[in-house]
């Protein structure tokens, strides 16, 4: 399968679609018996998850007859479904709700994420903002692009220039890092010149593969959190690997951390900074 921009542009009207229907007119209206915890107090899923994944799911088998989908619900209930993405000849990662926790309090800051794999390897992303009716998207080797509610494309995404460390902008999610790692890299954040959290990858990774900010730094890779904001990111002229220097490798990394920069020589210094030696 090849995608171009007409193909990415059908797959982003039906996110627009899926959030239009099922997931803003859920916004701050949800009822108490509509949020539920599934593997932990901080792990939530509410109706509109569940339902903007089926009209997806639903939506990526009518453009791809036969294609193999893994949504973050179902893969909830269905572990195994991970292992489809390394050996299907098309295969999607979906997480309908990115950023539930925020949607589920009324936090304005939440997004639709998709990415298509072949056999194994990314091959087109899709980062869709419900609030903002807009949508990043990127093909592999035909770079990353916005394109507004009605389709028409805004202009290319490009990572923010190279700075040093201590003028570096960091998205930092440490609240899945193993207790000795956490340790250490919060006594070093103030190394850069300032760190946030919006509990909600699809935003940072917007922010990041449009020039706003320096650096993404993540432990916990679950393919849908992860895989289409790392294509976009790239595609906007980014570089990624994971925390011991290694390739990302969307379909079959879930650890090893993720560090994403504007360049390599920025990862390097950035890595250096917050992980090395003293």
């Amino acid at each position: 399968m090849r995608f171009d921009a007409s193909t990415a542009s059908a797959v982003a009207t039906l996110l627009r679609d899926a959030s239009r229907a099922e997931i803003m007119p859920r916004f701050r209206k949800l009822a108490p018996d509509a949020v539920r915890t599934k593997s932990g107090p901080l792990d939530l899923v509410t109706e509109a998850d569940e339902a903007a994944e089926r009209v997806i799911e639903a939506g990526l088998d009518r453009l791809f007859p036969g294609c193999v989908v893994v949504g973050e619900e179902g893969t909830a209930a269905d572990a195994s479904l991970l292992t489809r993405l390394r050996d299907a000849d098309l295969a999607f990662v979906v997480d309908p709700v990115d950023g539930t926790a925020n949607f589920a309090a009324g936090v304005p800051l939440f997004g639709c994420m998709v990415a298509a794999f072949v056999k194994g390897e990314v091959v087109a992303g899709w980062i869709h903002d419900p609030l903002g009716d807009d949508t990043c998207l990127a093909v592999r080797g035909e770079g990353a692009w916005v394109e507004d509610g009605a389709g028409t494309r805004l202009g290319a995404l490009s990572v923010a220039t190279p700075v040093p460390v201590n003028r570096m902008v960091a998205a930092v999610s440490w609240g899945f890092m193993p207790a000795e790692t956490k340790a250490r890299i919060v006594t070093r954040l103030p190394r850069l010149a300032a760190t946030l959290n919006f509990r909600c990858a699809a935003h940072e990774y917007r922010l990041a593969a449009g020039g706003h900010a320096h650096l993404l730094v993540y432990n916990k890779l679950m393919p849908w959190d992860h895989a289409p904001g790392w294509l976009i990111h790239r595609e906007a002229g980014g570089y990624a690997a994971q925390f011991d220097g290694g390739a990302y490798e969307a379909g079959h990394h879930v650890t090893g951390g993720l560090i994403c920069a504007p360049d390599r020589a920025s990862w390097e210094e950035a890595r250096a900074a917050l992980f090395g030696e003293d």
